[in-house]
């Protein structure tokens, strides 16, 4: 029996834990870079799930992937190989250019998991070497690991003591990172694309030397792609943008279109510290998971990944062009490929809530960033869409 929105609402008031500032509406059915919700409206999906739905809703080759594994198999033990799950881990190793793979179920667990590598990495170095220094305004999770390592305090209220050994520093300040880093670094722990916390992109020459003060402290250098990955920039992972390569990547989200899955990718000079029993999962790289993962990865070719530059390229001249017409409004504009922050000079939420009104789903992180992370098989007629919506409502609020 179908229930009505309010009923809808009364049940999720009396069963379920009010840890989500949810919208009042309810959706159905999704198509392309549409959602619809029960009373039929229609919405351009300008969140896509927050960053996960990367080839949109229903799309065929992931659909079909999906219904065809279910019907063999949808869960085995790790006990035993599975095809599905070899392909997609060795599709994720070709693309970070040899190493070894790790599926879980989350980006949370993937981060989880790169921590305990890193410190098991560490030890057989020394045992004082156990530091974990991450970045102010990032986000890794919700565990209490992950937790700790995301430099936000107000996630972390109410919830010590929490795990020792992480530090954190001012994202894309190289020289207080320098002066921070030492010989019981055990790795530095960073978005490569701060999300959550206003999408921000560091320096161009950052990384390059991050990376050079890891390798002379011989920590490890992780980075979260978790949101930024995945093609969301025009690359395969945001990291090629700045000509480096960590040791270890995380990825999740967008890994299978909307099935859940996480991944962590290390090198193999560092992947050796881990041995049987040391890391599991028991949902984790299930067949139904990794087979939607295979559809995503296939999907993932350079011409793709060329077209979400140029649909990244496009979008952010139009939001450009309409923080020159709202200037004392829109403080900032910024982001690359199809993930892009535009920072207000006053809070955002009512702002989103105008937009889905309009029947526009975007989000505001950081209280006054409105985010834009859309599928990415996304058409320039699709962003013209939601600019309408956007060019009609700012002016309201500026």
């Amino acid at each position: 029996m179908r229930k009505t929105d309010e009923q809808i609402y009364e049940i999720d008031a009396r069963d379920y834990l009010p840890v989500f500032a949810r919208y009042k509406i309810v959706l159905d059915h999704g198509e392309g870079v549409y959602v619809y919700d029960t009373q039929g409206k229609k919405y351009i999906d300008f969140l896509g799930g927050i960053a996960v739905n990367v080839l949109g809703h229903g799309y065929p080759a992931l659909v079909n992937a999906v219904a065809s594994q279910a019907k063999k198999m949808i869960h085995c033990s790790n006990l035993y190989y599975t095809q599905t799950q070899a392909d997609a881990a060795a599709k994720l190793a070709a693309r970070f250019g040899g190493g070894k793979v790790f599926f879980g179920n989350s980006g949370a667990e993937a981060n989880e998991g790169a921590i305990k590598l890193a410190r098991k990495y560490a030890h057989t170095i020394s045992k004082d070497k156990s530091e974990i220094i991450c970045a102010w305004h990032s986000f890794h999770g919700r565990t209490l690991a992950t937790l700790t390592a995301t430099g936000q305090p107000k996630y972390q209220e109410g919830f010590g003591p929490l795990p020792e050994g992480f530090s954190y520093v001012d994202f894309g300040d190289y020289d207080a990172l320098e002066k921070m880093v030492s010989e019981k670094t055990c790795a530095v722990m960073l978005e490569t694309i701060q999300g959550e916390g206003g999408v921000h992109v560091p320096p161009k020459d950052y990384f390059k030397k991050v990376r050079t003060l890891c390798n002379k402290y011989g920590a490890l250098l992780i980075l979260d792609e978790i949101q930024s990955g995945m093609g969301r920039t025009g690359k395969f992972f945001a990291y090629e943008h700045f000509n480096v390569k960590p040791d270890i990547v995380t990825l999740a989200k967008g890994l299978a279109g909307g099935v859940p899955i996480g991944a962590f990718i290390a090198t193999n000079k560092v992947a050796v510290a881990f041995h049987a029993g040391d890391h599991g999962s028991t949902f984790g790289g299930n067949p139904l998971a990794c087979a939607a993962a295979n559809a995503v990865l296939d999907a993932m070719t350079p011409e793709f990944l060329e077209n979400v530059e140029k649909m990244g390229e496009y979008f952010k001249e139009r939001l450009l062009a309409l923080q020159k017409k709202l200037p004392w409004f829109i403080k900032e504009v910024r982001g690359s490929g199809l993930i892009l922050g535009m920072e207000l000079t006053k809070e955002g939420r009512d702002v989103v809530n105008a937009c889905l009104e309009e029947g526009a789903i975007i989000n505001c992180t950081a209280g006054n960033v409105l985010r834009f992370v859309p599928p990415l098989i996304v058409t320039k007629s699709e962003i013209d869409e939601v600019m309408n919506v956007l060019e009609r409502v700012l002016p309201r609020f500026a």
